[in-house]
């Protein structure tokens, strides 16, 4: 039988590089399957992704050798459109596929191009939007949309072409949790219609439902198995850049045999087995860290209407955020966080009600003045770089507030250092990764150093070891004075940095308060699309105030401690 997918000896080394991005791949599909594809950044699973469609090495040049079938198909030897037919992908910049002048030409696009028969493009169209959750926004133009929304779209349109094989590139960096277990759902939808679902994903929890998890490492797939053989390897994970389950982590850091994929699984062990003796062990909140002084960023009666479209993205919002706090704000996708975040750096101006930094109306800011007491890192980082090397992108806004050559010299070297981008001065930066231009975007900021620094999305398209080197960066700034304000769907970076969290949905505040106590409430927070990490919610079925595996340990072990004394 002839393998669905068939990859030979495939190596490729791109133009100008001296460092293969793949080395010597084998492998052989023969059956429909969801595979997800984990790697630390620059292992080469974006590289493995583009030689299914012939982006490589039709479209990236470099040093290709080997093959890749798609059904006896030599991609190599055909074009992208020829394989679009066969193999769809959904880019990790997934911004960059999107150019249509609304969302319903868009997600048409594809099957026009394929020739299909008017209502058969309808019936897609009318399909993949609801789908991705889109009906409502179909005559928007596509620029109008969050990044989440944007990233919905990049889905549907590349789903409407309906191909045998379809590779998504870190399809979920910008959804909500929910909008996650979406994207998840195709699985089961492409198992039963003979396709292959192919994703790069970070997060383990996402190999949960896998057929097949390959790991990547430096070019070559190191290992290839089912979930519950490749999960339990903390130690190959870790050397991935893959964040290990926390269930399994925390199994194995308590001595317990056993090792749980799923909270539901860790619950039954642990009643099972009489690990724990009893719940409801800390009912004493942990008190917040840090010292809170004034407010450095205020909105009162804050309304804001997108006018184009006649939207009321905020609706008469109140808050406070004091000096020094660590804060995230989630929400569903389209909720109004980087629209309320936006207001914070006179990015968008009110359509009524007033904004202050340190007590002062933000229209009394000169935007020199602003830009030295709130940083912005945006979304997409592409939306603030343009310089032509590393060194004069984190150096402009030093360079527009008028710092002399020698302090600019000094503040880019000690912005660089914590986002591990030294020797990457004189590089571009539209050469490197998304990842690396992220750092750059947040390097650029750091520079400046602003009282107040409010990064939306600061760990999209990071590895594991790099989004923990952001975060620890993030709070070494606010240990040092810094306010921090992330807008994040990643729940465990919220729960384990963020002491304060505020909750939006449909342009209010649903939530707003300690993080711990935002996510105890499961209902609450289902409110607004979101799930709390699985070991905040094994945490909430224990009863103790941990929101990571650390906390958890120490929790249980001062516990069993007391009872042996």
């Amino acid at each position: 039988m002839r393998p669905f997918l068939s990859i030979q000896d495939l190596s490729f080394t791109y133009r100008g590089s001296d460092r293969p991005a793949l080395k010597n791949i084998n492998i052989d599909i023969e059956e429909p399957a969801f595979i997800v594809l984990m790697g630390h950044g620059g292992s080469g699973k974006s590289t493995l992704c583009c030689s299914l469609n012939s982006l490589i090495p039709r479209f990236f040049r470099g040093e290709y050798q080997g093959r890749v079938l798609v059904k006896g198909k030599e991609v190599s030897r055909h074009t992208v459109p020829e394989m679009s037919h066969h193999v769809g992908m959904v880019l990790q910049d997934f911004e960059s596929q999107l150019f249509s002048t609304n969302v319903e030409l868009e997600m048409a696009f594809g099957p026009e191009n394929h020739c299909l028969p008017r209502q058969e493009i309808g019936r897609r169209i009318e399909q993949y939007l609801a789908f991705v959750g889109l009906k409502p926004f179909r005559h928007r133009e596509p620029a109008s949309l969050s990044g989440g929304q944007k990233q919905r779209l990049a889905i549907g349109s590349v789903l409407s072409l309906e191909p045998e094989i379809l590779v998504m590139d870190e399809p979920a960096t910008d959804l909500d949790p929910v909008g996650r277990e979406e994207v998840l759902s195709l699985a089961d939808k492409f198992r039963q219609e003979n396709r292959i679902l192919l994703m790069v994903d970070q997060e383990p929890e996402t190999g949960l439902s896998a057929d097949q998890i390959w790991l990547m490492r430096e070019g070559e797939v190191v290992t290839r198995g089912s979930p519950e053989e490749i999960l339990p390897d903390l130690s190959r994970l870790k050397s991935c850049g893959i964040k290990p389950l926390p269930t399994i982590e925390l199994f194995e850091r308590m001595g317990w045999s056993g090792r749980p994929l799923t909270v539901e699984s860790a619950i039954s062990l642990i009643e099972k087995r009489h690990l724990i003796r009893q719940r409801r062990l800390f009912p004493t909140p942990l008190s917040l860290e840090g010292s809170i002084s004034s407010p450095i960023l205020s909105v009162e009666a804050l309304r804001f209407i997108y006018p184009q479209f006649q939207t009321e993205a905020l609706r008469d919002i109140n808050l406070s955020i004091n000096e020094g706090e660590f804060v995230a704000l989630l929400g569903q996708n389209g909720s109004g966080k980087t629209t309320l975040a936006k207001h914070f750096n006179g990015l968008l101006k009110p359509s009524s009600g007033r904004v202050s930094v340190q007590g002062k109306s933000i229209a009394g800011y000169s935007h020199r003045e602003l830009a030295r007491l709130v940083g912005y890192v945006f979304q997409n980082p592409d939306h603030q770089i343009f310089a032509r090397t590393v060194r004069e992108e984190v150096g402009f806004g030093l360079k527009a507030l008028g710092e002399n050559p020698l302090t600019i010299s000094k503040r880019v070297a000690d912005a660089l250092e914590p986002v591990e981008l030294q020797g990457f001065e004189e590089k571009n930066p539209f050469a490197l990764t998304r990842g690396e231009r992220q750092r750059i975007a947040v390097a650029s900021v750091l520079a400046t150093q602003p009282r107040a620094i409010i990064l939306d999305e600061p760990t999209t398209g990071l590895d594991y070891t790099q989004q923990k080197n952001m975060m620890e960066m993030l709070r070494h700034l606010n240990q040092r004075g810094h306010t921090i304000v992330i807008i994040t769907h990643s729940m465990w970076v919220a729960a384990e940095y963020a002491t304060r969290t505020i909750v939006m949905k449909d342009g209010l505040i649903l939530a707003d308060g300690r993080t711990r106590d935002i996510f105890a409430n499961e209902v609450r927070l289902d409110q607004a699309s979101l799930r709390p990490p699985s070991i905040v919610r094994l945490s909430n079925w224990l009863g103790t105030q941990a929101l990571t595996v650390e906390q958890m340990v120490d929790e249980l072990r001062k516990i069993s401690n007391s009872k042996h004394q």
